[in-house]
């Protein structure tokens, strides 16, 4: 291992804080010393199938740890999954089955390891001790936490406040992740700045349980490519780990300049050196952004594809984008509908190429929806379903569209 020193300053790299600091150089001497590595926890909800660069600043962060010699124990909450974290939320998430959080949660696993070492990973489910517990245990997990406490929560606080409704199930959430740090006896726990209030309350639980508790060092939330709003599937801001490699590079090609430096920061493995010369060249405005955002792109790309995947996004980007061209590959879609006419954010979610209307009237709003080379500047506007047209989302995403009339017998 190495020294604390040195530890602690690959650890450092991207924290918002580390809950207390001084509790972790205690825990890294021990560690060196015992020659006994630290339990390393983290928790994943499996609530939607995919794992987006988002996810990875954390999982990122495990990996330093991985490399660092210490043991690596990801949680995966079949059962908190059911529940849902309320952090950041202003109202009650939608409950998913247990068949869906299994299913996303096979999904997950497979996505893990294309960052972690999984001969040295060790994974839970917690339902392994939540779906063992009876009634009466339930009853003495509740009784650690007062109403007040959990009320001092930003966001149940503000929902209380404004009469939302806070389901009782809410509440247990964060005993739940609390617990799951007494269940694998975990010496620091990582997550978003958003999920502080959990993370502290593991710690509370632990010292009950006669536990040493763990350091809370927590990761910022990653903005999504729009620059506004944290990195979701929901917003349509984000970019998949499992995205083909063009997808991924021309998604990072668009993002805006002042997410060059942190994506750089959270995202990737370069080093610090490099890093403040990076900074340094965004200040004094010396290299054309989209220098860096290639070379982020390229890197992105070999991470979690490959090298040759990499040099074949970025020339397919240059080709359609900056020498106009379309790409070879465009995707075929066709559909069938009862009317003459059909509303374009509808055409769209029949064609499967848009989960709901909401993101594409967003992207017209935006001015980044066009059909047959015209931008669509209407949300309302409708188009004819018969015949065959070529739509563009963004400046990426081109589909070639058969519509057909079957009246309705």
């Amino acid at each position: 291992m190495l020294g604390v020193k040195e530890q602690l300053e690959l650890i450092r790299r991207g924290t918002v804080e580390i809950i207390p600091q001084e509790e972790l150089l205690k825990k890294l001497e021990r560690s060196i010393k015992e020659n006994k590595p630290l339990r390393i926890k983290m928790g994943f909800d499996p609530t939607a199938p995919d794992i987006h660069l988002g996810h990875t600043v954390g999982i990122r962060k495990l990996k330093q740890f991985q490399d660092l010699g210490h043991q690596i124990v990801l949680i995966i909450g079949d059962y908190t999954g059911m529940v849902g974290d309320p952090s950041g939320r202003s109202e009650t998430r939608p409950q998913l089955s247990y068949e869906e959080v299994r299913e996303n949660a096979e999904t997950y696993q497979r996505q893990f390891f294309k960052i972690l070492d999984k001969k040295k990973t060790e994974v839970h489910y917690n339902g392994e001790w939540f779906s063992q517990m009876s009634f009466q245990e339930v009853m003495n997990l509740a009784s650690k936490f007062t109403l007040a406490r959990i009320l001092e929560r930003d966001d149940f606080a503000e929902r209380y406040k404004g009469k939302s409704p806070i389901s009782l199930h809410e509440l247990f959430y964060p005993l739940m992740q609390a617990y799951d740090s007494v269940a694998i006896k975990a010496d620091l726990e990582i997550g978003a700045t958003e999920q502080k209030f959990n993370l502290l309350a593991a710690r509370q639980f632990q010292e009950q349980c006669g536990q040493e508790p763990q350091v809370i060092l927590t990761m910022p939330v990653l903005p999504g490519t729009d620059g506004v709003q944290r990195m979701s599937k929901s917003m349509g801001n984000y970019i998949g780990i499992d995205e083909p490699p063009k997808e991924i590079f021309g998604k990072i090609m668009s993002i805006p300049d002042e997410l060059i430096y942190p994506y750089f920061e959270l995202l990737t493995d370069i080093p610090a050196v490099e890093l403040k010369h990076i900074k340094k060249d965004l200040e004094k405005k010396e290299k054309n952004p989209m220098e860096l955002k290639r070379r982020l792109g390229i890197k992105l790309v070999w991470m979690y594809h490959s090298e040759i995947e990499a040099v074949k996004a970025q020339e397919e980007f240059e080709r359609v984008f900056s020498k106009k061209e379309l790409p070879d590959d465009i995707p075929e879609k066709t559909f069938e509908y009862p009317e003459k006419e059909i509303w374009i954010p509808l055409a769209c979610v029949e064609m499967g190429i848009a989960p709901g209307t909401t993101q594409i009237v967003r992207l017209i709003e935006q001015g980044g929806l066009y059909i047959d080379n015209q931008r669509i500047v209407d949300p309302k506007a409708k188009i004819p379903v018969e015949g065959t047209k070529l739509f563009r989302l963004g400046k990426r995403r081109f589909y070639k569209v058969t519509g057909k009339w079957k009246p309705r017998k």
